[in-house]
């Protein structure tokens, strides 16, 4: 027996909880900062605006609590930290605003700019812009390496650091 909130989870990876909304709520942030691929399963009870990636309603006809006779287990996959501007070869830039798994991206190229919506899935980021571009790319803490990106020929991959202020090193 340990105090919740004090336990070193760190080693984790698959956290299940049984736990009311408040203190599922409570430790978010610490769920949060898991190594990216942590997988998180709760039964009934969700982690407030920070959307499941997957969520399965089950019958429990003999269930004794609550009105329902079913049960939600929601599952979550932590996030890699992607949020923030990221710095390539030849003035690359690669802007991520982040919300959980969800993501929205600038990709600049010289005076070329393309907008994509993404998602991360642990550390995999797959957005998608118009057309039918896409963009792809695995998310390490002080780098993005993105596959085949847009706009550069030939076809291969590109490493981007993260910004080490608010703008890339000219």
């Amino acid at each position: 027996e340990q105090d919740l909130f004090s336990t070193d989870l760190s080693t984790a990876s698959v956290i299940t909880m049984y736990l009311l909304p408040e203190v599922n709520l409570q430790l978010r942030p610490s769920l949060l900062k898991l190594a990216p691929g942590t997988r998180i399963v709760s039964h009934d009870w969700d982690l407030g605006d920070w959307w499941p990636d997957e969520t399965l309603t089950v019958d429990v006809p003999d269930k004794k609590i609550g009105r329902e006779k079913l049960s939600r287990l929601h599952r979550w996959v932590v996030p890699a930290r992607a949020d923030g501007l990221w710095c390539g070869p030849g003035g690359l830039q690669l802007r991520v605003t982040q919300r959980y798994q969800s993501a929205q991206l600038q990709w600049r190229q010289g005076t070329r700019e393309r907008a994509f919506q993404g998602r991360l899935d642990g550390r995999q980021l797959l957005a998608l812009g118009a057309g039918s571009a896409r963009l792809q790319a695995r998310v390490e803490d002080d780098r993005i390496d993105v596959l085949n990106p847009p706009g550069r020929r030939p076809a291969g991959s590109v490493s981007l650091s993260r910004a080490p202020g608010s703008d890339c090193p000219a």
